[in-house]
Parts: C-alpha cells; sequence; structure tokens
C-alpha cells in the first residue's frame, strides 16, 4: 500500500515523523491538497471508523464505499466524490499537522475518510495519551488493520520507539484487523473506551 501525507511543515521538523518516512522513501509528501492523490483519508473527524472493509480488493479501488462511489468528509457521496480510482494500488493518505491546528476544516481532502479506533500514542511528545498519534503511529495503525502489519512494521523500525506502538496496542491492534466494518470496529472500540 502506498503511503501518501498531505504536508503542512507546522510542527517541530525535527520531531515530524513524516518527513522522516520521507527521508527513507516510505511515504511521499505533497504539498497541496491538489497534488496528494485520492485513497483512504485518516481523518479523526470522520464518521465511519476504518475497518478490514476498507482494504483495497484486487489492487483496485482504495476509496471507495463499496457503493462505487466515495464518501465525502462528512460521509455523503457528492461533487466529484463519484469518480473511482480503479487499476491503482491501494493508497492510504494522512494529513500532518501540528495537533493544535488539526481542526476538521484542515481535512479537505478527496477520498473516504475513515476515522481510526481507539489506540495510545506512544511517540514520546504524546506518550501513553489516546488517539495523539504521530503520522507513522496512524499510518502503523491503518496498515495493520487493512492487514499488512509486516508493513506497519517496517515504517516504525525507523523510530526508536515504533515497536512500542505496536507493543501498547497489539491487543486492540489484533481485534480491530478481525472485524467485518466499521460497526463492528465501532463496537470493539466501545469496549475499551467503557474501561
Amino acid at each position: 500500500m502506498e503511503l501518501h501525507v498531505r504536508y503542512e511543515g507546522d510542527d517541530d521538523p525535527e520531531k515530524c515523523t513524516a518527513r522522516k518516512l520521507a527521508r527513507f522513501d516510505l511515504a511521499t509528501l505533497h504539498r497541496s491538497d491538489r497534488a496528494t492523490p485520492r485513497g483512504i483519508v485518516l481523518n479523526p473527524h470522520a464518521e465511519r471508523a476504518l475497518s478490514p472493509a476498507d482494504r483495497p480488493a484486487d489492487g483496485r479501488n482504495d476509496a471507495d464505499d463499496g457503493d462505487g462511489t466515495d464518501t465525502d468528509r462528512d460521509g455523503d457521496a457528492g461533487g466529484d466524490a463519484g469518480r473511482r480510482t480503479q487499476g491503482r494500488a491501494g493508497i492510504l493518505v494522512a494529513l500532518d499537522c501540528s495537533w493544535e491546528s488539526a481542526g476538521e476544516k484542515r481535512f479537505t481532502l478527496p477520498g473516504a475518510h475513515r476515522a481510526l479506533p481507539y489506540l495510545v500514542a506512544a511517540n514520546p511528545v504524546n506518550f501513553g495519551r489516546p488517539l495523539r498519534l504521530t503520522t507513522v503511529e496512524a499510518f502503523a495503525a491503518g496498515l495493520t488493520i487493512l492487514g499488512e502489519r509486516d508493513h506497519a512494521e517496517r515504517i516504525l523500525a525507523k523510530f526508536t520507539w515504533g515497536e512500542t506502538f505496536l507493543e501498547l496496542n497489539d491487543e486492540p491492534l489484533r481485534r480491530y484487523a478481525d472485524c467485518a466494518d466499521s460497526g463492528e470496529v465501532v463496537a470493539v472500540q466501545q469496549e475499551y473506551l467503557d474501561r
């Protein structure tokens, strides 16, 4: 699965996990929405959770909701969202910006917007904080849920704390990856939220 980042550049470049991924040719940075390819957009404000049902089938459409259309950030099909991206490998897209500026209005990228379920950060800045993931943690979580754990391990290997992310979240990631759809992911997530 290809990893693409809509890069804002408003965080500390020394701590930026997206820039490090790009330095190792593990992700591609894009400076504009227009340059960023359509794909599954990891969006903490999305109404639907990422699930194995979002996995690209036969390398075809990575941004399809199963009915031949993409879903925009509000969950509604519309605009040019009905356009399919066929014949391309799966694409996972993340917005890299500081958490202070990560408001809903920033997530205007085209594609199928999906929220990651409950996970705990392992990065040094937000260690132990739920849902405060870096770009590499978000990619690793998305890849694991979509059945590409080996790819997740490869990108996390570039970070001293990368393995810790998978260890802290091993049980929930495995359970999310075993779900059939977004509804099941939300149900599993609720079990962790109720603890």
